[in-house]
């Protein structure tokens, strides 16, 4: 299989693996770990393959796919447990037949529980709640590359903690266990700030018993809030119309516009001009059209296709504390303006930001040391995406910026060091406990970690 080809979602990471297996039992994770001769190292398993950054990608190891272990395993005693292969949408689905939901309910729907609970996530907290799907994982069972199997739970903190950040590196994850809930009515409405008027009103913003979440426009110097939170009065029937509209518009709509302007307006001013056209449509319809006193969590989740199509769509993340925030939300404006002056290129769709509580559950955490807001540029890649996000890195990390390994296209060992210090030392010491021989360890984290 030397000719194999694997991409990510979008098609921008590349790997060459040498042995491509699918998985569709634990016991056969743990033959595939034991076979190096026809499963070379490293091996990266991988789900849906949403991740921006190369945590999956391989040249010449073993590509694992983990979407034959699909099934959802058990739902009771306020948890539920599935295989790692399934879908983060369809364990939700299967937990509202029994008016139950996750507490995360993040956008990527195709999120596999085996990712979400060793990987990074995001998603704005909800009161009194994080943000991160793993911070919910109470169980989780590993293939270790011995072949033997580890399971982990709450009874172990220090190295639970290690394993919801170990992006499959410690072993690979087989199934996990999350806690749920029951499901709970949830408001939701959008209001549009100016620049100046948001950073004014941004602490009263943070102390209102809502989640927050930012649509960015640096182009615009406005800011789109998302406002949620629970409400156990609302009565009747919820409305099942609105995310699936807002869903609509931000996954298939928006990318669909925004490519198709890159490819069709040769003339930038034009082009430009019709992109932040519809960012203004946009706000409009999340501010009349998106919004309800009575809605379900999990309708905010996306199916998106099995492969990334015309309405594909990429992303970066980083994150900030929360007191430096309205400074660094300043000057990125700023250097996105400059930026384009000086070398014609901006991102051609908008930026979003979550803010996300402090959360120690995984030692990696980008709020491990307090509560903190992203700003994330989403583009369909359009010429010179790359070369924008390592001038975005630099500006990021030089503010202070947390980056996600699977999230953060681009970012250098000095970036990672910085950002996280004695932790990822902690944390590259714990893996070569468990992976001595770096049967899990690809390039990219092999130059992260200093392996």
């Amino acid at each position: 299989m030397a000719d194999t080809v694997v991409t990510n979602w979008f098609g921008d990471l590349v790997s060459h693996p040498q042995a491509v297996a699918q998985a569709a039992s634990a016991d056969d994770v743990v033959r595939i770990l034991k076979d190096p001769a026809q499963y070379p190292s490293p091996i990266r398993a991988v789900g849906s393959n949403h991740s921006t950054a190369g945590c999956a990608v391989v040249d010449g190891g073993t590509i694992l796919k983990m979407s034959g272990m699909n099934k959802v395993l058990d739902i009771s005693n306020g948890t539920v447990t599935a295989e790692a292969g399934a879908q983060y949408i369809d364990v939700a689905q299967a937990l509202e037949k029994q008016n139950l939901q996750f507490y995360v309910n993040t956008e990527i729907g195709n999120l596999t529980v085996g990712s979400a609970a060793c990987c990074g996530t995001k998603d704005s907290s909800m009161p009194g709640e994080y943000g991160q799907v793993g911070s919910y994982v109470s169980r989780i069972k590993l293939a270790l590359p011995s072949g033997d199997f580890l399971e982990v739970t709450d009874d172990q903190p220090e190295l639970m903690q290690q394993v919801r950040s170990s992006y499959g590196t410690f072993g690979i994850v087989c199934e996990a266990t999350f806690r749920v809930r029951p499901i709970q009515p949830m408001a939701v409405h959008h209001q549009t700030f100016a620049l100046d008027d948001f950073i004014q009103k941004l602490p009263s913003l943070k102390t209102g018993g809502q989640s927050l979440m930012f649509y960015i426009f640096p182009f615009d110097n406005l800011i789109t809030v998302e406002f949620r939170k629970y409400d156990p009065t609302a009565s009747g029937d919820p409305n099942r119309v609105i995310w699936p509209l807002r869903n609509y518009l931000w996954a298939t709509a928006g990318p669909a516009v925004c490519a198709g302007a890159e490819a069709d307006i040769a003339d930038k001013t034009v082009r430009y001009g019709v992109i932040d056209g519809f960012n203004k449509l946009w706000r409009w319809k999340l501010e009349n059209l998106i919004q309800s006193g009575n809605t379900i969590a999990t309708d905010q989740m996306i199916r998106y296709p099995p492969v990334g199509g015309a309405s594909k769509y990429t992303f970066s993340l980083w994150a900030f504390a929360e007191e430096t925030y309205p400074a660094v939300l300043r000057s990125c404006f700023q250097f996105c303006q400059q930026y384009y002056k000086q070398n014609g290129y901006r991102v051609n769709m908008l930026f979003v930001g979550y803010y996300v509580a402090r959360d120690q559950n995984s030692l990696l955490s980008y709020s491990y040391d307090g509560n903190v807001m992203t700003i994330d540029p989403v583009s369909t890649a359009n010429s010179g995406w790359d070369q924008f996000l390592a001038a975005y890195n630099q500006f990021s990390s030089g503010q202070g910026g947390i980056p996600l390994f699977n999230q953060t296209y681009g970012i250098t060992p000095a970036m990672a060091q910085k950002a996280w210090g004695a932790r990822l030392e902690t944390f590259a010491a714990a893996r070569r406990s468990y992976d001595p021989n770096g049967r899990l360890l690809n390039d990219y984290f092999r130059d992260l970690l200093g392996n």
